[in-house]
This record gives C-alpha cells, sequence and structure tokens, in this order.
C-alpha cells in the first residue's frame, strides 16, 4: 500500500472514538452561528486532548490513556442513506488529487515521463528503462512509497460514515451535551427541556436511531455565554445555580465571542476549522500544505476528517428544537444520484464542486473568537473528558464487569477468569461452512452476550487494548457457540485489531481472524461495508508488519462488481503493495495499476483512471510490448478527451500510430480516425495558432535530397540532351569523385594551373553524402526541387493533399537593408517565392514513397526550408478495397477523403559527426548540414547541350561524325566555354588552324569523315609527305590534353543563341561499356561575386566491338645506306589481323592507307605490297605488310623542337586521306598525349666523366625510335540489306628496335605469388649494366661483298675477295671500337657447313668512333675451295670513349652473310 501521513497505531485510535452527542437550544445555536460554525463544528478543531489521561481499571490498576480524541456531533434521527454514503465518497475521491497541474503535465510533448505523483515530497518513483535498474532505485530509494491522499480521504470518510449497529456499540453515543445560552429569558428551565428531550430520543422507540451505549447516558449541561454582548454577572449567577443542581462535574460555563465579527480583523486569526469544513466541497490537498497550523500539534492526523454532522451554513434551525434535521447524508432528491455518483458525466459534477468551493472560501470561520476563546474552547473539553467522560466511562466498565461476575457466577475479575477461559478446555472453532446461516439472530439489549462486547468495546474506546481483547475473545466464543455469526465476525475483527496494538506485543497478530471475520462478513451477512472496514484495517497492521503480499492477496480479494470506485482504490493499493515488496515486483504493480485505472474509470472518476494508466505506461513503456502500450495509450487518449485535456489525448494517440504498431489494419484505421477527430477538435480551439506537427507520415530526413535547377529535357528524335544531374540517378562516390577531380582539373587550367582558395565544387544534387557544410548557392529563376522521403508505418493508407513546402525567405537588398519576410504558406504573396502544391499525394500501407515538391525564388536573398505542410487523412472505405493506392487512376482526386486535419512536419536533419579535433573525439559533437538552407543569388548563364548522331555503338579505332549543339537558355550572355574529360582521346572538335567544312550528318557511302584527296594511280607505294604541329591540335608538351575549349564563333554565347558543331568520334581500343564523362565548363561574361562559373555534365555510354588488331616491329636494314641519308635505314613489319566477329554485320576490312607520324623518320615507300594492291581482310583474316623508313632530312630534323610532326602517307586505295589534318591528326596526337606527359629524361652534360648511369642512357638511346604507324581502314558492313562504309584508325607507338608494339593495350599478366624471403638485399641500386638488345644496338655493323665470286681455282689455288665492313657509331658520343677477326673456336659441326676460310691482313682493328660517325674498313677473305660461306664472323667489341668497361656488341640480329664461291 501507498505511504500514510499516518500511522497504523495512529490511524485505529483515530478511527474508533468515544461518541458525545450535542443537543442545543436556538439561542444557542445562534451564538456559534455568528461564526458560521454549528456547536458540534465549534469544537471540532479542539477535540483531541492535548495531556494523557489517567483512569483505573476494573482491578484498579492505574491505566494511561494518550492522544485522546472525542467526536462530538449533533443529534441526527435519521440513519445516513447508502446512496448518499456512496456519493459522498465519490466526491471525496475525486475531490482529492495530486497536486494541480501535475496530471496535465504529465504527458509531455509526446515523449512520457510519468511519475506518481506525491506531494508531500513532490518526488515519485522513477521507473524507466530496465527492470534491473527500477528495481535497484526502488530498493535504495528512501522516497520509495508515495501517498495517495485520494485513499486516505476515502479511508477516513468510509471508517466515519458508517452507520451505527446494533452488534457492535463503538459508534454509539456515551454521553450528550445540552447546551443553552445565558440569554435565554429562563436557561434553568430551557436545560430541562434538553433533558427531557435527550430522554424521548433515546427511550421512545419511535427513534431507532441513533444508537446509544447505555441506558443511563451521561448528561452534560453546557451553559454558553457570547463575551462581547452578554451579561457577565448573569451568566455566573445562571452557573452557581447550575452547580448546585447538577453538580460541579456535570455542567460548564463556555465563553465565547469576545469580539465583534464586524471589527477590522487587524489581527490574523487562525482559522482551524477550514480544514474540517470541506464536507461539500471535499478538501483539496492544499489543505495539507498551506491549511493554518494548529496549535494541537497532532501530527495532522485528523486534517482530513469529514464533519458529518455540519450544516449547511445556509440552513436556519426551526424555533422548535424537536424538529430534528435529516442527516446531512441525505440524498437531495432534486439531483439524480445516478448521474453525479458513477455517471459517465464526470465534468458537470467537478465544476459544480469547483464552485460550491469558491463560495465556501469566502467564508471566514470563527470571526468572532479571539485566541482566547480558542484556549477556553479547548480548556472546556479537556474538563468535560477529565471530570465528565472519563469518570462515567470508568463507572460503566466497573459496573458492566460486576453484572458479568455475578450473572456467570465467575470468580472475583475478568482478569483472574481469563487464564481458566484459555488455558481450559477449549472448544474447536468451526469452520465457516459447518456454520448455519444465523447472521439473522439477534440478542436482547440486556443479553450478558452482549455486556461483554460493550465492556470490549468501552476498553477499546479508551485504549485499555488487553482488558478488551480478553473481553472480545471471550464474546466471540460466546457467539459462535450461538452460531451469531454476525456477532462473531465483529468479535473477531475487533479481537484481531486488539492484539495488534496490545502494548509490548504479547501476542502475534492473528491474521485468520480477520480473515475469517472478512470472510463471514462477506458470505454469510451480505454486508460489504463491514468486509471493508475490516479490510482495510487489516491491510493496514500487515503493512506495517511489511507483509506487503498477504496485503495485496486481501486488497484483491475485496475486488468485486458491487462498487466500482471500492475496488479500484483497492487494486490501487493493491498495486503499491507490490512495489513496497522486499524486491519489488514492477510488473505485477503495472498490471494492477491497469485494473485500478479500468475500474476509476467504470466509476467515473476519470482523473484518477487517467493517472493510473499514465503510472502503467511507465512500466509498460519501452519493453516490446506494443499491444498493451496501444491499448494503455489508447485509453489515456480517451481519458484525457473526456477530461478535454486535449493536448495529452492528441500525444497519447500520436504514440499509438507512431510506434511500429502490430495491431489489425481495422484496428489502426480506427486509431487513426479517433486520432484525426481529436485532433480537430484541438485544431478548432486555436484556428488561429501555429500548425500542430503531424505525426504520420514517417519522414526519413535525412534521406531528404535537394537538387538546383530545371528537371532534364527528354530526347527529341536525334537529339538527345546532356545527361547532366537529376534526382533520378544514384548516388554513386566514385563517379562524383571523378567529376569533383574534372572540375579541378578545368579551374586550375584557367586559373593558371593553381586551384584558388575559394573553389568549391559544384553540387547540383545535395544528399547525405554530399558535403552539407556550406550555404548552397541557388540561382533566381532556376526552380529547387526538394524530394522528401515519406514512409508509411500503418497498414492503412494515408492521403495527404495540399501538400507543399513550408519555408521563410530573407530577402537582400543591394541597398543592404534587410527585412525578413516569413512567410509559412503560400497564402502570402508568391512574388518572392514560388510553391508547388501537390494536390493529393496517396501513401500506401507500410509504403515509402518520396515526394519532389519544388519552389520558385523570384528574387535574390536566403531561404530556408523548413518542413511540409499539408492535410492528413485517410480514405473512406480503405478497410474494403485494400489495393486502392495501387490502381492507376489514384492521384485524379477521386478519393473520398473521410476526415482530414492540417498539419506540419519540419525536416531536421542532423549533420555529420564531428571527429578531427581531440575534443570532438571524445565528445559526440555534429556538424552543420545546410542542405535546405539556400542562398539565392543573382542571374547566371544557363547552357544546355545535345548530342546529334551520337552513336551508342562503335568498332574499336571507328571514326564518326557527330554534330553538338549548345544552347545558351538563359537570359546572360556565356562565355569561356569549354570540355574536360579523362578520355580524350575519344573526341576532337578538329585542330585550330584546319578549317573544316562540316559536312550534313547524314551517314551515305561517299560521306566520309575524313578530309580526302583523290591520287592518280602512279603514286602507289610511294609516301606523300605533310607536316603538322602538335600545337596546332591542342597538344604540347605541359599542356592539359584533357581540357579542350570548345571553339565558339565569337567565343560568346549570347541569349537564346545556339550553335551546332561537328564533334568526330573513335572508338576506344578496348571492347566492351565505356561510360565516357564529358564536364562542360562556362562562364558569364560579367563577373558574379558568388559563383565565378557554372558546370554541366553529360555521361556518354558506347559499346564497342573488335574491328582490327594491329602488332609493329622496327629493325634496321644491313642494306648499304642510300646515298641521301646519313642515319641508317629501317624496316617496318606490320601485322593486321581481322578480329571482328561477324555479329556487327562486317563483310570485311580494307587498309586504304598506312600513314608515318614521326620528328625524325618518315616511311618511304611499301616493300612487299606491289603485286595485291586492294589490302582486303575477311574474318579473321591476317595481313603482313612491310616498309621501308628513312631518316627526314637535316632540315626537317630541325623542326622537332617547333613540336611539328612529318607525317607520309602510303595509300593502297586511289584516294589519299590526309592524315596531317582533322580528324585523323587530331586523334593520333590525342593517343600520344598519355605519352607527351610523361617528363623528358634530360641528360646531364658534366665537365667530369659521364657516371654510368649516363653511359647507360647513351646505350639505351641508340636503340630507340620514335616512329609512329597510323593504320587506316574501311569496313563493309550490311545493315538492313543496306552497305554502309564505316571507317577508323588504328595508332601503333615504336619505342625501341626490335620490340613489338601494338595498337591495342596488353593485359598485364600477374606475377605468381613467391614466397616471402627474410633476408635483406645486398643492393638495391638499378643494375648499371645495359640490356644485351641495347648494347646490339650501339654499332651498327653491314659486310658490302658480292653475291656470288667466280675463281679458276685451277690456275690459283687461294681465292681473295674484298670485303667491306661498314661501322656506324648509332650514339651521339665517341665510340672506341675494337675488330677481332680471329675465329672463335666453333664445335666441327659448324665448319662443316659453313666451310672454313681465312681473313688475311691484320686480325684486330682499334678505332674511334665519333658520333654518328660512319667508317669502312677494307678486309679480304681468303677461300681455297668452292662453296657456300658465312662471312658474319668479325666480332666487334665497342666501349664509349670515357668509360673502362668494354661490352661486347653480340652481333646475333645481323642477317648471315652469305657469300657463294664458284670455280670458273
Amino acid at each position: 500500500m501507498a505511504q500514510c501521513v499516518q500511522s497504523v497505531q495512529e490511524l485505529i485510535p483515530d478511527s474508533f472514538v468515544p461518541c458525545v452527542a450535542a443537543l442545543c437550544s436556538d439561542e444557542a445555536e445562534r451564538l456559534t452561528r455568528l461564526n458560521h460554525l454549528s456547536f458540534a463544528e465549534l469544537l471540532k478543531p479542539f477535540s483531541r486532548l492535548t495531556s494523557e489521561v489517567h483512569m483505573r481499571d476494573p482491578n484498579n490498576q492505574l491505566h494511561i490513556i494518550k492522544n485522546l480524541k472525542i467526536a462530538v456531533s449533533n443529534i441526527i434521527t435519521q440513519p445516513p442513506q447508502p446512496g448518499a454514503i456512496r456519493k459522498l465518497l465519490n466526491d471525496v475521491v475525486s475531490g482529492s488529487q495530486p497536486a494541480e497541474g501535475l496530471v496535465a503535465n504529465v504527458i509531455t510533448a509526446g515523449d512520457y515521463d510519468l511519475n506518481i505523483s506525491d506531494r508531500s515530497i513532490k518526488a515519485s518513483v522513477p521507473w524507466y528503462s530496465n527492470w534491473k535498474d527500477t528495481l535497484m532505485e526502488l530498493k535504495e530509494s528512501s522516497l520509495y512509497t508515495a501517498t495517495t491522499p485520494w485513499f486516505e480521504s476515502y479511508r477516513e470518510t468510509f471508517l466515519q460514515s458508517m452507520p451505527a449497529s446494533d452488534h457492535e456499540f463503538l459508534n454509539h453515543y456515551l454521553a450528550c451535551m445540552l447546551v443553552a445560552s445565558s440569554n435565554e429569558v429562563e436557561p434553568m428551565e430551557q436545560f430541562s427541556k434538553l433533558s427531557q428531550e435527550q430522554h424521548r430520543i433515546q427511550h421512545n422507540n419511535d427513534y431507532s436511531y441513533p444508537k446509544w451505549f447505555i441506558p443511563n447516558t451521561l448528561k452534560y449541561y453546557v451553559l454558553l455565554h457570547d463575551v462581547s454582548a452578554g451579561d457577565e454577572q448573569r451568566a455566573e449567577s445562571i452557573y452557581e445555580e447550575m452547580k448546585q443542581k447538577y453538580g460541579t462535574q456535570g455542567c460548564y460555563l463556555l465563553k465565547i465571542n469576545s469580539r465583534t465579527s464586524n471589527r477590522a480583523s487587524d489581527e490574523q486569526i487562525p482559522d482551524p476549522w477550514s480544514q474540517y469544513l470541506q464536507k461539500s466541497s471535499i478538501q483539496n490537498q492544499e489543505s495539507y500544505e498551506d491549511g493554518p497550523c494548529t496549535i494541537t500539534s497532532n501530527k495532522n492526523s485528523d486534517s482530513n476528517l469529514l464533519s458529518l454532522d455540519g450544516l449547511d451554513n445556509e440552513v436556519k434551525v426551526d424555533g422548535l428544537p424537536n424538529n430534528f434535521r435529516a442527516h446531512p447524508l441525505q440524498l437531495d432528491q432534486s439531483s439524480d444520484p445516478s448521474n453525479s455518483i458513477d455517471g459517465p458525466d464526470h465534468v458537470k459534477s467537478a465544476s459544480s464542486l469547483h464552485e460550491t468551493k469558491k463560495a465556501n472560501t469566502g467564508i471566514i470561520h470563527g470571526a468572532c473568537l479571539t485566541l482566547t476563546d480558542h484556549d477556553r474552547i479547548r480548556q472546556f473539553i479537556q474538563e468535560f473528558t477529565f471530570r465528565g467522560l472519563l469518570p462515567h466511562i470508568e463507572k460503566t466498565i466497573r459496573q458492566l464487569n460486576d453484572q458479568l461476575i455475578s450473572r456467570k457466577g465467575l470468580s472475583r475479575s475478568l482478569f483472574s477468569a481469563t487464564k481458566k477461559w484459555f488455558s481450559g478446555s477449549k472448544v474447536p472453532e468451526k469452520s465457516i461452512n459447518e456454520l448455519k446461516n444465523t447472521s439473522g439472530l439477534l440478542y436482547p439489549p440486556e443479553a450478558p452476550e452482549l455486556q461483554i462486547r460493550k465492556m470490549a468495546d468501552l476498553c477499546f474506546l479508551v485504549q485499555h487494548y488487553d482488558l478488551a481483547y480478553s473481553c472480545y475473545h471471550t464474546a466471540k466464543k460466546d457467539f459462535l457457540n450461538d452460531q451469531a455469526m454476525l456477532y462473531a465476525a465483529g468479535a473477531l475483527e475487533m479481537a484481531a485489531v486488539s492484539a495488534f496494538l496490545q502494548p509490548g506485543a504479547p501476542r502475534p497478530y492473528p491474521a485468520h481472524y480477520m480473515d475469517t471475520a472478512i470472510q463471514t462478513y462477506r458470505d454469510i451477512c451480505r454486508n460489504m461495508v463491514l468486509a471493508e472496514r475490516c479490510v482495510l484495517l487489516s491491510a493496514e497492521i500487515l503493512k506495517s508488519q511489511s507483509k506487503y503480499s498477504e496485503a495485496a492477496a486481501l486488497l484483491i480479494r475485496l475486488t468485486s462488481e458491487d462498487s466500482d470506485l471500492r475496488s479500484a482504490l483497492l487494486l490501487e493499493q493493491a498495486a503499491h503493495c507490490f512495489i513496497n515488496m522486499k524486491s519489488p515486483m514492477v510488473r505485477k504493480y503495472a498490471f494492477h495499476m491497469i485494473l485500478a485505472g479500468h475500474r476509476f474509470s467504470k466509476a467515473g472518476q476519470k482523473k484518477h483512471a487517467l493517472r493510473c494508466y499514465c503510472q502503467a505506461m511507465q512500466v509498460y513503456k519501452g519493453k516490446g510490448w506494443s499491444l498493451a502500450e496501444d491499448h494503455i495509450n489508447f485509453t489515456i487518449g480517451r481519458q484525457s478527451y473526456t477530461l478535454r485535456q486535449l493536448d495529452n489525448a492528441v500525444s497519447a494517440f500520436r504514440h499509438i500510430l507512431i510506434n511500429e504498431s502490430k495491431q489489425s489494419a481495422a484496428q489502426q484505421g480506427a486509431f487513426l480516425r479517433e486520432y484525426l477527430y481529436v485532433y480537430k477538435n484541438v485544431s478548432q480551439l486555436s484556428p488561429d495558432g501555429p500548425l500542430p506537427q503531424l505525426p504520420l507520415p514517417y519522414i526519413n530526413s535525412s534521406a531528404t535530397r535537394v537538387f538546383f535547377g530545371h528537371d532534364r529535357r527528354p530526347a527529341d528524335g536525334e537529339k538527345q540532351a546532356a545527361t547532366h544531374v537529376s534526382l533520378d540517378q544514384e548516388y554513386d562516390s566514385e563517379s562524383s569523385q571523378q567529376w569533383r577531380e574534372l572540375e579541378e582539373q578545368v579551374v586550375a587550367m584557367v586559373n593558371k594551373g593553381i586551384i584558388p582558395s575559394s573553389f568549391y565544387p559544384t553540387q547540383y544534387c545535395l544528399n547525405s553524402y554530399s558535403d552539407n557544410s556550406r550555404f548552397p548557392l541557388a540561382v533566381v529563376e532556376e526552380p529547387i526541387t526538394v524530394e522528401v522521403a515519406f514512409r508509411n508505418p500503418l497498414k492503412v493508407p494515408l492521403l495527404l493533399t495540399d501538400l507543399s513546402l513550408l519555408w521563410k525567405f530573407q530577402p537582400k537588398d543591394f541597398s543592404g537593408k534587410d527585412n525578413e519576410e516569413v512567410k509559412e504558406l503560400i497564402t502570402g504573396e508568391p512574388e518572392m517565392i514560388g510553391t508547388e502544391v501537390i494536390s493529393e499525394f496517396l501513401i500506401n500501407s507500410e509504403e515509402s514513397k518520396v515526394a519532389r515538391l519544388k519552389l520558385f525564388p523570384h528574387h535574390i536573398g536566403e531561404l530556408h526550408i523548413l518542413g511540409v505542410v499539408y492535410n492528413l487523412g485517410t480514405i473512406q472505405g480503405s478497410m474494403t478495397v485494400d489495393g486502392i493506392g495501387a490502381l492507376p487512376g489514384c492521384h485524379t482526386g477521386k478519393h473520398s477523403l473521410s476526415m482530414s486535419v492540417r498539419g506540419r512536419q519540419d525536416l531536421e536533419i542532423q549533420g555529420p559527426r564531428l571527429n578531427n579535433t581531440k575534443e570532438e573525439k571524445t565528445s559526440i559533437k555534429y556538424g552543420p548540414d545546410r542542405r535546405l538552407d539556400p542562398i539565392i543569388t543573382e542571374e547566371m548563364p544557363l547552357l544546355e547541350v545535345f548530342f546529334i548522331h551520337f552513336p551508342t555503338g562503335l568498332l574499336c579505332g571507328e571514326i564518326r561524325k557527330a554534330y553538338v549543339e549548345f544552347v545558351n537558355v538563359s537570359k546572360c550572355p556565356l562565355t569561356a566555354l569549354k570540355v574536360v574529360s579523362k578520355r580524350p582521346e575519344f573526341f576532337t572538335f578538329g585542330g585550330n588552324t584546319a578549317v573544316l567544312t562540316p559536312l550534313s550528318p547524314s551517314a551515305s557511302e561517299n560521306c566520309s569523315a575524313y578530309k580526302t584527296v583523290v591520287t592518280d594511280s602512279t603514286s602507289v607505294c610511294t609516301a606523300l609527305i605533310s607536316s603538322a604541329s602538335s600545337v596546332d591540335f591542342g597538344i604540347s608538351i605541359g599542356s592539359q590534353p584533357e581540357v579542350i575549349p570548345v571553339p565558339l564563333p565569337d567565343t560568346v554565347l549570347l541569349p537564346g543563341a545556339s550553335v551546332q558543331l561537328p564533334m568526330w568520334l573513335r572508338g576506344p581500343d578496348e571492347e566492351g561499356v565505356h561510360e565516357i564523362n564529358f564536364l562542360f565548363y562556362y562562364e558569364s561574361v560579367e563577373k558574379q561575386p558568388k559563383i565565378r562559373h557554372r558546370i554541366l555534365r553529360h555521361t556518354a555510354v558506347i559499346c564497342t566491338s573488335r574491328s582490327l588488331n594491329v602488332r609493329a616491329t622496327v629493325c634496321r636494314s644491313n642494306s648499304l645506306e642510300d646515298e641521301e641519308g646519313r642515319g641508317g635505314n629501317m624496316l617496318v613489319f606490320v601485322d593486321v589481323e581481322n578480329t571482328n566477329t561477324s555479329e556487327a554485320g562486317v563483310k570485311e576490312f580494307h587498309i586504304v592507307q598506312v600513314s608515318s607520324s614521326s620528328k625524325l623518320w618518315k616511311l618511304q615507300n611499301s616493300v612487299n605490297l606491289a603485286e595485291n594492291k586492294e589490302a582486303k581482310l575477311a574474318s579473321r583474316e591476317k595481313g603482313k605488310f612491310c616498309f621501308k623508313a628513312v631518316r627526314c632530312k637535316e632540315k626537317e630534323a630541325a623542326m622537332q623542337a617547333s613540336e611539328r610532326y612529318t607525317f607520309a602517307d602510303i595509300i593502297f586505295g586511289n584516294e589519299q586521306i590526309i592524315s596531317s589534318a582533322s580528324p585523323c591528326a587530331d586523334f593520333f596526337y590525342r593517343s600520344l598525349s598519355s605519352e607527351l606527359k610523361k617528363p623528358q629524361a634530360q641528360l646531364s652534360l658534366h665537365t667530369e666523366k659521364h657516371s654510368i648511369e649516363d653511359a647507360v642512357r647513351l646505350i639505351q638511346k641508340c636503340s630507340e625510335v620514335d616512329l609512329n604507324i597510323i593504320i587506316l581502314w574501311k569496313a563493309y558492313v550490311v545493315e538492313d540489306s543496306k552497305q554502309l562504309i564505316l571507317e577508323g584508325q588504328h595508332h601503333v607507338i615504336l619505342h625501341t628496335i626490335g620490340k613489338e608494339a601494338f595498337s591495342y593495350p596488353q593485359k598485364q599478366e600477374l606475377p605468381e605469388m613467391e614466397l616471402l624471403k627474410f633476408f635483406r638485399p645486398e643492393n638495391t641500386a638499378v643494375s648499371s649494366r645495359p640490356s644485351v638488345d641495347q648494347l646490339s644496338n650501339l654499332i651498327k655493323t653491314s659486310l658490302h661483298y658480292p653475291e656470288s665470286f667466280n675463281h679458276p681455282f685451277h690456275q690459283k689455288s687461294l681465292c681473295l675477295v674484298p670485303v667491306t665492313l661498314l661501322l656506324s657509331n648509332c650514339s651521339k658520343a665517341d665510340v672506341d671500337v675494337i675488330v677481332d677477326l680471329r675465329h672463335k673456336t666453333t664445335s666441327p659441326e659448324a665448319l662443316e657447313i659453313h666451310g672454313s676460310f681465312t681473313w688475311l691482313g691484320q686480325t684486330q682493328y682499334k678505332l674511334q668512333l665519333k658520333s654518328q660517325e660512319i667508317h669502312s674498313l677494307q678486309l679480304k677473305a681468303c677461300f681455297v675451295h668452292t662453296g657456300v660461306y658465312n662471312l658474319g664472323t668479325p666480332r666487334v667489341f665497342a666501349k664509349l670513349s670515357d668509360q673502362v668497361t668494354v661490352f661486347e656488341t653480340s652481333q646475333q640480329n645481323s642477317m648471315p652473310a652469305l657469300i657463294i664461291i664458284n670455280n670458273m
């Protein structure tokens, strides 16, 4: 049970006190009425004695009574009606609520922070997230017992309003005060009348009520004297007369009204009556806190006592004293009891109650009394008790004791008798079931059993619990023997209480007595009121012994259907028992609170019902018991709505809807409708107030995306708009990084290679992945689209109507004045910001759906997008047609909306967690997310790009011509248009100088993308020379080939203007799908402070299929040099293979031209293709070509500084493609550009000796060749029975002599995994020895001799043949050469094959060759007989002049030099 203000040891004596009747004359009543009090009410605050009292028991032992209290009440001859008692109890409970404001503030903003309100400590039991914490807190907290003042008020009222009954005497009158005034004409006569009246009421059979304890009731005569108005001497003389007639012990002169009420109340006299007189307006618990401090220090224990006999202040007393007023609990016939007690309309009774309270608070009680008068009244009570009441009780006890002893013939005193009774033969107590229903048995008043009971009750009233227990125990046996069950139950009940209250606790509390009594009252006597009293007392006793479990069981046992209020209060107390156990049972507490709340609700106690549900909610919240939570929230919502606590109702219903509900669709629909209904009522109360926050649908704020700009135009025929950025594209971090790099590249180029510090990558679409730390920039007159992600958690569809964005705009004028306009709805003038409204937006059950809402800024300034505003509703009949949302005709306004409320939801996006500084790492801090706060800037140009005839599929290397259209759709001119791409080799706009008239883009056979010249057939196989500079094509060392300026006429595109430019495309060399990103960069002609440039993105997807594979090698020719060139000739071998699979419909490829491009070399002629003029390759065929290459003339070679390349074309058809013009040269240079980007190694020319590395470098340069081959081809394709000619080109870049080069990138083979070696490598330096291949190219040797030589061997046996050995130094340094003519020791087989011959003359030559010098040695070979001989035997060793090491040049690459010796 909850904590009580009183302990049980105080509660029980205060509940059973000696009752005294008061009978006043009219004049006396008038005197007390001056204070707005009746006589009985006047005595109320002083009815507890301030000192201990002594009396003697029948054994003449002194007995001390502490804290004795008496109850004085006016005589009422009508017993109280049960209905009236019920109403009174109902009002008491409803009048006692937790401290004002607590209930209203319980549910705060949808998040529960519920407490058991506790006035006295303003604290509560905290139960929060999990059981463990709860249990620990409850155990350790000293405040874990909350008070329930409504229960205490109820209990007090209940105990005091119990009607007197015949089977017990505790609330029978022991004495009667007869009160007359000193102002009466004949006071003594008045006393006689009053005395006779009392006698008549007690002994006349007409009056069955009230009940009197014993026949000769103590009469106590009180003379009231009005000090301010009466005659003091007369009063004294009358009092003397009274003393003589009634004795000094039986009368009293009470002086009151020492001042007049109309005096200015200069001194504040306390009003101790107010707390007792809240009878019609039940005391509120403020009287606990703020009530005046009475002088009696009575622990506030009786602060809640209700005067059951107080008169209503307006009632006038009749002149005749025998017209007794009706009982105050008499029902007012005019008011319908059903309505006020258990009726549902609680609001009415509460308000009327409030008015009564207001009326009462204005009345000052005791206005004519001074503090002296207070003391006099206190003194009067003391005197009455000491001199009158207690001696009377003492005497009565003795008489009863004597009577019992004489009747029963027992020994002198009951004390000695008790031993016999207890130790003697015990009569076994019969079980309840054996007993006959004899509750109807009645004893005559003078029956000895009743005398024992009377004596027991008297002893109990004066706190003599030992004697009381003995008597009750005796009486209990007698009653059980007689089977008078009602009497037996009463004796059992009081015996148990007496046993508990006995000082020194000689015996344990006999709880089984109480259980038997309760069972008897309830089941046999059918008297629930008495059973309830038993339970209340027993539960308090058990609680005081910390037997909470037993107390709870007892309380729960008495809950029944006959009284909802009682059941509710007892269930609530049982719940508190569970929480107060050693190990608190929190869930049991919550469950019983729910039951109590339900019963309170049935009893019409809406506030208490709401409180119980709220307290239980603390336990069920967050445990995943969603159905229980829904039930509680629903009930809280309903009760709050009934109590007009609309905000709480809305909050509770909101909880049902926003938690992941497991309810059925029908139930959710009902919840939603209820919520909307309550919400509508709330919003009607304040129609002009701010829009309320709606709980549905869920908005995933972090998934909000913001897009700046117009929607992309769809493709129009052959025109295809640039893809740019749109909300339909998925975010990809890799591609966004690529776009960022492209933009940085072009910005760096524009700013002379440095990215300015103010640069920030352009972001058109902001989402949770983008960097939203700074305010985004939007351009005036360009729409802003906000994509909001909604989710409907319910199983019923939601219909949002009139959905739009909520915003705040702060225009910034150039005058510098800020005037903030806050526009929340479209009703504000849309001159600043236009707002798009979606009229209907349906979200099906459990569906996630995005809405795209637009704003149109018409003014520059700062915009803040706050949230969305809409009407929330559901569809009529959505329960029956489940799939209605999926119907196509959904958003045409055909939905019939059942009910909707206008509200808003805010978009609040949490920024990213900060993690940079130490402080940020150790705490949780979030950065800003400003994607919803764009700054609207001045107008900017806006570019749109369209691609015409843009292919989706190409052959590898295929050249195709397309057109690009640039349109300026804004009102500002744009300039500095550039395009940047990671794949510049894919496209070109043509060279700077080549002015090509764009041919019409219709694809026909004769229309070539190349610039061609018709040739005559004689010039076949010899090269046609032209030259071009790479600077003309935007390629130079250190430039950025990726950034390509777009050649706009006049470099400016005016507003509304459009221009079409040709664009050549070349299929990438690798087959597959290629995504190629273009970023178009442009600026405004007028420089803007906020936005420097704008970009437009386009991603082209090209699918390439295989065409040709080209591989080429170059090697030195061993033939004699041409007359014209000193640097030797080269042979170029080209293999072309058709790898196309015929799926693409390609019939065959024709190689139409092979061109070379180099600064140093050029192709001279074709070696092998004189007879087969047309080079055709069908599928999977391979062709081999061999060309002779020569060095360019010195004059041409000198041009390399100007980046000029010599182009040589060898034609296999009758049309020359000018390879030095667009687009052939463009693509060639673009493929070269990656090579050019590599830094060139500079030779370090020191005066000292070259380092070894330099030597190696010199040797390496000998084997380098800078020759590039361009293969131009046509492919014949049959498509839709129409023949098309495709054309294309492949490039092979030859670097090194003898090394094969390819037109297509080679796949790198991964090296096999090796075991780890755990040792330190000795020397990690690069090997300083050049490779054998490189060495063999340092010196080029060639032997010149006749192919066959005729010699007459019969004339001369030795044949001498002159042979010239040409040595050419290929390097740029001096070389020392040793030529050794001695044969190596070769195997005999080799001798047999080649035959043996001898070199005559010097066998070793030492020479020094200057840079690129050619030296010839005249040698003689000597043969002895005919045959075929290999002259390639001389060994040549070479070293750089300034190097010590000698490297042998291996001759493996040289051809065998065969000579035939014939005999003549």
